[in-house]
Order: C-alpha cells, then structure tokens, then sequence
C-alpha cells in the first residue's frame, strides 16, 4: 500500500561498452575473439554524417540505461527507459527484446517489448547515470532536488538510500508476466520472489481456493480434480448476500498464508514478502456462488500491534477493482477495531492506489459525521466514534482546509456547502459492512 507520488523507476549505472571483436569460427563450435586488425589515423576520422546516424539509431544491441520513446498499447509513443534486455533466440544475431519502463507511469506497467516497437529515431544513448546525476544537481535549485528525492523515495520511506538501490535492482524485471486465477487470466504488475524453480515460468497457474500454484495448465487440472476445498481456510466471519470474509490465521494455515503473500507481491511494489506469516491475521474476502467462494482481496493485520496498526497490506484483485471492494475492505478493518475497542491506522507506507482509498475513506466518514452533528465536535470524539486514529483525522482534515489552529487549539470549521462539495470530490463510498452480519472474537481473547 503507498504514496499518491508514482514510484521512481529501477536506475542502472550506466557502464561502458564492451570492446568490439572480430568473431572467427572455432574448431569447437564456440566464438572466440580474433585479433583486431591495425588501426590507422584515418580509421578514427568518423564523418558527420555517421555521427548522426549513430546518435539516431544508437549501436545494437540497445543498452540498458538508453531512453528511446515506446509504442504502448494505446498506439501513441511515450518516453522509456531500458531497464534489461535479453536475445531471442530463434532471431539473428542482433535480435534481442527489451523491458522498458514508461517514465510517465507506475512501474506496474513496465513490460518487455520488441524492437520494431521503439522509434529508433529518438534513441538516446546510455549515459553514465553517476555523472549524468552531477550535472543535472548542479542545475537544480535545493527545492527542485528536494522533490526529486522525495518522489524517489516515496512508498519506500522504511528504507536507506543502499536498500533502496538493493530494491529496485532485485525487482526490476517481472519474473512473471501473467496468472490464471478461477476464470481470469491477470497480467501481474511487479516482481514476486518466488522459489527459484519457477524463474522460467512466464505464466502461473493458481488454485483459487487453496492458492497452490503450478507451472502448467494440466498439473492444475490433475490438482482440481483432487483439491476438495471450495472457500479460504480458517473461519467464516462475515456473510452478507453474495459476500463472503474469512479469517485465516497465519499460524495455522501457514501454506495459506505463504501463498497468498507470492500472489499479492504480484501487485503490491513497495511490500516485503513476509516469509514469517504466523505474526499475521488475513482476511479475505470472497463473491460466493453454487461453484465455491472466489477470492476478491484480502487485508492482512498483526496479531499483536503496538503502534496500532489495524492493517498492513491491502489488495484487491484486478479484475475487481472500480467496484467498491478496496473501500468495503478498509471499512473492515476499522469494524474490527471498533469490536476491540481500540483506534486503529494502516501500516505506513501506503501505496499510491492504498492512500487514494484511505483519503477517501477517511473524508467520506469524518465528512458524514460533521454533517449530522450539532454543535461543537472534538478530534478525539470523532476518534472515539470512528476508530480513526487521531493523527489521520488531523490530517484528513488539514489537508480539506476544515480546520483552524486558534489560541492554541485546533478548531474544525464545517461549512455546509464546503462539506458537500468535499463529499462530492470524495466519491461514492463503496459497499456498506452490516455490522450485524460480522460474527468475530477478537484475537486477544482466544483460546
């Protein structure tokens, strides 16, 4: 979950190209360099011409660091960055496909391409990106750099500048580029670490009721044949019409759990994979009909939090999306907090989509409330009748201008009209949780 900001994309230090070789056949089988012929004064006189034609059309194949613009799906062409490059093998010699990022958008939209996809007329060679970043400092006021670093940084803010630059290396390139899930095929969005028997896989096979994956289409087939789970392990807390919620205990459903972090890691950038799930609940949340109850999303919370996280990773599954789901989850979680009596803020940092939803939650909540109610209302009554935490309540509000800081207080100023215009910007607010339909014990008082 993370920042409205979209995360920078993965940089590469730029590195030198490698000598040039002449290539003879040896005796067995394999290319070894041959001896370079003599160069003359004259060989090093290159014309303005061949200048040119080698700033357009660069040298192949392209290296990573070079910025090329890019036909995307939408037949329009928009500024990339080559991040890695691999050969095809059934090509000739210079045949190789390469995996961009779309410098205008989310990495999640990073993919690899062909060449006759890049227009070779704009290449832009690679730069050594340590001098390039010297020479673009120098220019830059200090406020210009300070928002470059922020963005840079932003949805990672738990990490150094080092395991920042560890990060986005490890996951620059998707391992897997599709899933089937049920009846859907979902083109994933980032890198996943999953066990490296599956580095060759293109495409992955879930069962969408106890998450095992596989490799091919007929080992899943085999696997739903035996497979006699039709819902979440764990235990159905929640049934209201079609909608289903169960809560999995990461302790006693830990292949679950393991697995429900690979699948989620898939669309989730800035998130650690937490190997040691038994710290964890997991909520997730089913459309149910006569074949089983198929996984929507999920919400996942610490047992034990001392920092009063009621959430710290959230997902709805592509192909749900824009339907509500992302609002009713967190809606979910702070019922939970009610029932424990606790106040309760998601797990920082949020995602770009996560923050989105909460700012909306949030407004939407607190907005309904200073509408109904009479009279003077304080940050912490509205905390105790939320279960939103203080702090994001500040800040929701600060960031509408409904509040004013007077002889050393905060004061909440709730125009009608400016309520209901806010509401209006806020957008709808998704499904309703029945509270009455919500059968749980919180975690504390098992046994």
């Amino acid at each position: 979950m993370g920042s409205s900001v979209t995360p920078s994309n993965p940089e590469t230090n730029g590195t030198a190209s490698p000598p040039s070789y002449h290539k003879s056949p040896a005796k067995n089988g394999d290319d070894v360099p041959s001896p370079l012929p003599a160069v003359t004064a004259s060989d090093l006189t290159i014309s303005e011409s061949d200048a040119s034609k080698n700033r357009k059309g660069g040298v192949f194949p392209l290296e990573v660091g070079t910025r090329v613009m890019c036909r995307w799906r939408d037949s329009k062409y928009h500024p990339v960055k080559v991040i890695e490059r691999r050969k095809l093998y059934h090509g000739s010699q210079n045949d190789y496909e390469y995996y961009v990022h779309y410098t205008e958008f989310n990495r999640r939209l990073d993919e690899w391409v062909k060449l006759e996809q890049l227009d070779l007329d704009s290449v832009e060679c690679a730069v050594d990106e340590k001098v390039e970043d010297k020479v673009t400092s120098l220019k830059m006021t200090r406020h210009q750099k300070r928002k470059i670093d922020e963005t840079h940084v932003e949805g990672h803010e738990e990490l150094d500048a080092a395991s920042l630059r560890e990060h986005e290396e490890f996951t620059k390139v998707k391992n897997i580029a599709t899933i089937e899930l049920g009846k859907y095929e979902i083109e994933t969005w980032y890198f996943s670490p999953f066990p490296p028997e599956y580095n060759d896989c293109v495409k992955l096979y879930f069962c969408e009721f106890c998450l095992n994956f596989m490799k091919r289409k007929e080992q899943l087939q085999r696997h739903m044949r035996k497979c006699d789970l039709k819902h979440p392990p764990g235990d159905e807390i929640y049934r209201s019409g079609t909608l289903s919620m169960f809560e999995i205990d990461g302790k006693k459903n830990k292949v679950y759990a393991q697995n429900l972090c690979y699948l989620a890691k898939l669309f989730l950038d800035h998130k650690t994979l937490y190997y040691d799930v038994d710290l964890f609940l997991f909520y997730v949340l089913c459309e149910c009909d006569d074949r089983g109850c198929h996984m929507v999303g999920y919400f996942s919370k610490e047992k034990h939090s001392e920092e009063s996280y009621n959430l710290a990773c959230i997902l709805t599954l592509p192909p749900y999306q824009r339907k509500g789901y992302g609002k009713f989850l967190i809606a979910f979680s702070y019922e939970l907090s009610k029932k424990e009596g606790k106040v309760g803020t998601p797990e920082r940092p949020l995602s770009d989509l996560g923050l989105l939803s909460y700012r909306g939650y949030w407004t939407r909540v607190l907005l309904d409330i200073l509408k109904k109610h009479k009279g003077n209302i304080s940050i912490k009554e509205l905390s105790d009748m939320t279960a939103i935490k203080a702090e994001d309540i500040l800040s929701t509000l600060q960031s509408l201008e409904l509040i004013q800081y007077r002889k050393g207080q905060h004061v909440i100023c709730a125009d009608p009209k400016v309520l209901d215009r806010h509401l209006k910007a806020a957008g709808r607010g998704g499904l309703e949780v029945d509270v009455s339909k919500l059968i749980w014990t919180p975690y504390k008082d098992q046994t």
